[in-house]
Order: C-alpha cells, then sequence, then structure tokens
C-alpha cells in the first residue's frame, strides 16, 4: 500500500483536525481514568448522547487539549510559510507555552517550549531519553495531510516535528507512524491491515527500529477484541519488571501509538466507533483518541463526524469548528494550489 495518489479534497483535511479535536474533546473529559471509569462513560455518557454534558474542571465540554493545540499550530506554521519550516512551527510551539495558552501541558514538551523559549536551536531543544512521551506524535497527524504522496518528505518532516520536542528516537518513529497512518487512510480503497502496517513499519524503521516490530506485529492484535488486545500493547516496549503507574494505556510513546492505530483498524470506516475504542480503554485517553479521531477522520472525512458535537469544539472560547476547517480548507488550497 502507498500513499494516497489521487488527491484528497478539502473534506477530508477538516475530517483531520476535526476528527482529531474532537477525540481529543471526548477523551479529555476522563483522562487519566482507569479503564472501568472510561468503559462507563463510553457506553453511558458518550454512546448514550450525553456527552455535551461533559465537565473537567472548568472547562465545558469541548475544550481540546495540548495534542490538538499544537496540530492546530503545525498547520497554521505551514500556511504563514507556505510550507512546512520546522524553525516557524519551533517559535509557536514555544510561544504557546510562554503565552500561557497551552492546556494539559505534557513536561517534556513544556521543559523543551521553555528551552525553545531561552534561545535553544530547534535541532538541539528536545528532552533527551529516556523520556519517550507521546508529544511529538500527537501532533503529528497533519503531516501526513501536507506529505500523503510523498513518503520520503513525510518521514523527514515527521521526524523533524518531533524532534524539536523530544529526542528519543522513538518519539520520532511513532510521530513517522502517526502521520503515514493517516496519509493511507486517506485512500478510499479498502484498508488491508498486514498491508497497512507493513508500510508504517517500513516508514518508522527508517528512524527507529523497535517500533517497526511492534507495528508488524499489531497486524496479529487487530483481531483480538480490546480487553485481550490491551494486554499485549499496554506493556508493549517496556522494560521487563517496569511499574507503570498510569491506568490502561499509558503516554509512554509505544503503547499508546499502538492503542492508537489499533482503535482505527479495527473499526477503520466508522469514526464514532474507532474513537469510542480508544477511550474505553483507559489511562492517556485525550491522546490515543487525537490520534485514532485524526486517523478515522482523514479516513472517512468531516462528513462523518457527529455535527453536533464538533460544534462545541473550541480552544478556551476561540477555534472552534469553523475556524478550524477554514485552516484545514486553506492547508489544502496551499498544498494543491486550488
Amino acid at each position: 500500500m502507498t500513499a494516497s495518489a489521487a488527491g484528497p479534497g478539502p473534506e477530508k483535511f477538516a475530517g483531520c483536525l476535526i476528527g482529531q479535536s474532537l477525540g481529543d474533546a471526548l477523551g479529555f473529559v476522563v483522562e487519566g481514568q482507569p479503564p472501568d471509569a472510561c468503559r462507563a462513560y463510553v457506553e453511558v455518557v458518550v454512546k448514550g448522547g450525553r456527552a455535551a454534558r461533559g465537565q473537567r474542571g472548568p472547562f465545558a465540554f469541548g475544550q481540546y487539549s495540548d495534542d490538538s493545540q499544537l496540530a492546530r499550530e503545525l498547520l497554521q506554521s505551514y500556511v504563514a510559510c507556505g510550507g512546512f519550516e520546522a524553525a516557524d512551527y519551533a517559535g509557536r510551539v514555544a510561544a504557546i507555552f510562554t503565552e500561557g495558552r497551552i492546556v494539559g501541558r505534557g513536561r517534556s514538551t513544556e521543559a523543551a517550549a521553555l528551552r525553545l523559549a531561552a534561545g535553544v536551536p530547534w535541532t538541539e531543544a528536545g528532552t533527551p531519553p529516556p523520556a519517550a512521551g507521546n508529544g511529538s506524535a500527537m501532533r503529528a497527524g497533519p503531516i501526513g495531510l501536507i506529505f500523503h504522496d510523498d513518503p520520503e518528505r513525510l518521514i523527514a518532516a515527521a521526524h523533524d516535528q518531533g524532534r524539536l520536542t523530544h529526542a528519543d528516537a522513538r518519539c520520532s518513529a511513532g510521530a513517522v507512524a502517526i502521520a503515514g497512518a493517516v496519509a493511507l487512510a486517506l485512500d478510499e480503497a479498502p484498508i488491508n491491515t498486514a498491508a497497512f502496517l507493513g508500510t508504517l513499519s517500513g516508514w518508522a524503521g527508517a528512524i527507529e527500529p523497535s517500533l517497526a516490530a511492534y507495528l508488524e506485529e499489531l497486524a496479529g492484535w487487530v483481531a483480538l477484541p480490546p480487553a485481550e488486545a490491551v494486554k499485549k500493547i499496554a506493556g508493549a516496549g517496556h522494560e521487563p519488571g517496569f511499574g507503570e503507574p498510569w491506568p490502561g494505556i499509558s503516554p509512554f510513546v509505544v503503547p499508546s501509538v499502538l492503542w492508537s492505530l489499533y482503535a482505527f483498524l479495527r473499526t477503520p470506516d466508522d469514526y464514532w466507533q474507532a474513537v469510542c475504542t480508544a477511550i474505553a480503554v483507559g489511562g492517556d485517553v485525550d491522546t490515543t483518541a487525537a490520534m485514532t479521531g485524526a486517523i478515522a477522520g482523514a479516513r472517512r472525512g468531516l462528513a462523518a463526524i457527529p455535527a453536533d458535537l464538533a460544534a462545541r469544539l473550541n480552544d478556551q472560547g476561540t477555534w472552534g469548528t469553523e475556524a478550524l476547517t477554514a485552516l484545514a480548507r486553506r492547508t489544502w488550497e496551499i498544498k494543491t494550489g486550488g
């Protein structure tokens, strides 16, 4: 399988960004909660038509977190520069932190953002290993839109946008996997799971081999029900005996990327079910649902996303669905010369 050469329309660009933001907003309400609580939230609240009543702290339902804020900033950078410029994006990452606009900050990303703000070059600012969170993967979906027709540039750009906050190669490989999944999902042909993951493994393997190996193994796990699959995925990439304090899926890049792909591939043509699968397992579910939502939204387009819930999206009262959709459309216009 290769990235789509047919040229996706603006509705798929918008589907990716709105799909990510809505998945993020749905997961944000229960981020960090255990599997039982998240499963009940999905079955009773989300599937029960009560998601719009959700609340987290001062935020009513619709607020999305740093996952989607930083994906949006990446697209804003692309539009402003007329192309992907890592240095410009790095400046935007620094600004959203130092100006106090970020919601739900990750520690490694914040530390790198402060280094960027202090003048450290973007090529040197990334938090070094062993820090290997999902902060670079969670915002990588737009790279798949921008370079869906050029795998080599997709790999390079996903790596660059990732390493400005995370220096561990596993983080960049995770970013390649998510960006690559968006690119492949744009193709409307039926998805062959083994071929899909084989392509992603090859692309991620250009950066780091261990995640690539897990992507190959995931092809066999997708057939497992969630309760069985999570036993395989939650500990993926950890050293034996590692004590993980997070319930469900942790923010560690390997399991969170694998679970996001699992949730999508279980029901690749059903945005809503894919996002529900991402959340119901518990843990870092704003991020897993954001990554799954970006891929599923790119696959099915804006029309497949519940309009009533999408209409509530906002970032502290700004950047709602209309503005996000306009940004996605402008990205498409620049990409296609439209």
